[in-house]
């Protein structure tokens, strides 16, 4: 029997089942449960997700097959992205150390910090020993973007390389340092003409170098959603367009020489969809400046791992999120790929966790393939459906800034600022309440791990934000606020301190015991103090012997409601006249009994609505910790 036989008989013996009998089910199922309450969520950008989608969906998505047609190559040739490595020092001898180690282990693509390159001999040292004909040069960072590329220029003459064989680019991007800095370095028509020499330059003699960078990892990771980091970057590339075609530029000359920088996060399925709606939004707009050459539709994309949700604490956590976030920009059809080292948080990336960083990429291609499947994404019912949603709602919001007068009209109001901040916000709070979880920071925290001494790099904003002369966005992370209170909590344990301890009173209901110990361990560990758990009192004397013999600084009653007050009555005061300056707490938050514990001297409750850092910052300045 033919395979294709076997196959329809498979399929014959199981008759197809309509959606309307799905649903007949799935209503039986939930026995009167409201269906869009249990089955239905809502995105961070306000659009429903259903439980399950099947090939209808397909149905009137008309960019169906335009995917293909906007990146052709990934299917003459597989979805080979490059490997990029961004070298973080200023160091040029070490940087060029580093890039050539990437290079000799598979790197395709580099990315420089020039800002300290000035002469001709540095941008030599720098780029000593690279085949500049093989590797992508990308210079991350400048102090003057047409000094930079006068340099690489004069390099790349005394190597006699045909400019035609140069690829790589500049992160020149006037507008993202005007949303950074809260104003344009020099004026916008200054800016407009850096844009002219350095597109003209790159046009004359390497035509295939990109001169201008949209930086839209800025926006995620200042806090935004993925429809705003979509929405404000294609307002901001848009900027470019209408600007320096107003100076006489066609759009073919422009759109090819762009290259456009996401982030990626944790967001898996909705990371892969934004990617693939970016092409289809630019190919939009883009059309609208008639283009002769279709390629000019297409979008280069360059991914980077978000640095918004890495965390200092349970470092090597950061290569599982860096792998299912470089996953996603794999199977979203990025061109070039760049994954953070695990360490970049609190130290300089070592040669260890670069390593780490690019086999990291070897693995998705050499061990699962993922670069031999032209668009592995397509025809996914839930990923076209959610490529399509975010679509949608990135181009009205494209639409609203077009509508202000554009991204430099947008900036100036503060509109772009406003909204990226509000869900920042949102977001740390989410964070704060455990609603979303960081492991090894908010949840499931390492209690012996001690990681003052480690820190060196300090990249996130402290005290008091100065604004420019407009608003800013602010990249940070959003673990920095937990990672101080515990950083407080080590510098005052090697100032000669004693460790904040905490002993916790188990007691009654073994099962409410052990939920709620372990519901404390990991409230208290969060900030770094000693938690001391017990297996659980057969008397409410001998936990008051256990905890005077202790003489913690906090102790936490973790039973049931139902004998908490009964627990309060008889050990609160014996506790307090056993250990001085003690706080007692509740695990839990009994409303019934809220008043009868605060009488029998409880000082505090800890429960699942309680903000970590506003409750553990009050805890840590009670025990006399300065915090900063």
């Amino acid at each position: 029997m033919s395979n294709s036989e076997n196959y329809e008989k498979l399929f014959t013996e199981f008759p197809p089942i309509t959606t309307d009998e799905w649903e007949k089910k799935i209503s039986a199922d939930l026995k009167g449960a409201d269906y869009v309450k249990k089955l239905i969520w809502n995105t961070e950008e306000g659009f429903p997700v259903k439980p399950y989608y099947r090939a209808e969906v397909l149905n009137g998505l008309d960019y169906i097959g335009q995917i293909k047609q906007l990146n052709p190559d990934i299917f003459r040739k597989g979805n080979d992205w490059i490997v990029h490595q961004d070298i973080l020092t200023q160091d040029i001898t070490e940087a060029n150390r580093l890039a050539k180690d990437a290079v000799s282990h598979g790197a395709g693509s580099i990315g420089f910090n020039a800002s300290e390159i000035s002469t001709h001999k540095q941008m030599s040292v720098l780029l000593d020993g690279i085949d500049l004909a093989k590797t992508r040069i990308y210079f991350t960072s400048s102090k003057s973007y047409p000094l930079t590329l006068e340099l690489f220029f004069y390099e790349v003459s005394g190597k006699n390389l045909r400019g035609e064989d140069l690829r790589g680019g500049l992160n020149f991007d006037p507008l993202s340092y005007l949303l950074l800095h809260g104003d344009f370095y020099k004026n916008f028509e200054n800016n407009l003409e850096e844009a002219e020499y350095l597109l003209d330059t790159v046009i004359k003699r390497f035509p295939l170098f990109r001169s201008i960078t949209v930086n839209g990892h800025y926006f995620q990771n200042s806090g935004s959603t993925l429809v705003q980091e979509l929405g404000f970057s294609l307002a901001l590339a848009n900027e470019y367009l209408s600007s320096l075609t107003s100076k006489g530029y066609t759009v073919d000359s422009i759109a090819p020489r762009m290259m456009f920088h996401f982030a990626c996060g944790s967001n898996y399925f909705m990371e892969i969809a934004k990617l693939r709606a970016a092409r289809l939004l630019w190919a939009k707009i883009v059309e609208q400046y008639h283009p002769e050459d279709p390629a000019s539709m297409g979008m280069f994309i360059h991914t980077s791992t978000a640095a918004w949700n890495k965390t200092i604490y349970d470092p090597y956590v950061n290569m599982l999120r860096t792998t299912t976030e470089g996953m996603s920009a794999a199977i979203g059809q990025a061109d070039s790929i760049n994954i953070g080292p695990f360490d970049m948080p609190y130290t300089q990336p070592d040669d260890f966790s670069y390593r780490i960083a690019r086999n990291q990429q070897h693995i998705f291609k050499e061990e699962s393939y993922l670069n031999r499947i032209a668009d592995p994404a397509a025809g996914a019912y839930y990923i076209e459906s959610l490529t399509n949603s975010i679509a949608q709602h990135a181009w009205e919001l494209f639409r609203k800034v077009e509508g202000m007068g554009g991204m430099i009209e947008a900036v100036k109001s503060g509109f772009i600022q406003d909204e990226t901040l509000k869900n920042c916000i949102r977001k740390e709070g989410d964070i704060a309440q455990r609603k979303t979880v960081l492991v090894g920071t908010n949840e499931f925290p390492e209690l012996k791990e001690m990681m003052f001494e480690k820190v060196s790099v300090h990249s996130d904003h402290g005290g008091v934000i100065q604004e420019g002369k407009y608003k800013k966005i602010h990249p940070v992370r959003v673990a920095r606020g937990l990672e101080q209170l515990r950083l407080s909590t080590e510098e005052f344990v090697l100032q000669g301190n004693r460790r904040p301890e905490v002993f916790l009173f188990t007691f009654g209901n073994l099962a409410m015991m052990r939920a709620r110990a372990g519901f404390a361990t990991n409230f208290f560990g969060c900030a770094g103090f000693l938690v001391h758990d017990n297996t659980g009192f057969e008397t409410i004397e001998a936990g008051i012997d256990a905890a005077a013999a202790n003489q913690p600084g906090i102790v936490v009653f973790c039973s049931s409601d139902e004998e908490y007050e009964g627990l309060a009555g008889k050990a609160v005061p014996a506790l307090k006249a056993a250990v001085k300056n003690l706080i007692i707490c509740v695990a839990g938050y009994p409303k019934d009994k809220l008043e009868a514990l605060k009488n029998a001297g409880v000082d505090d409750f800890i429960h699942m609505r309680s903000n970590l850092i506003e409750s553990l910052g009050k805890f840590s300045r009670q025990i006399g910790i300065p915090l900063k």
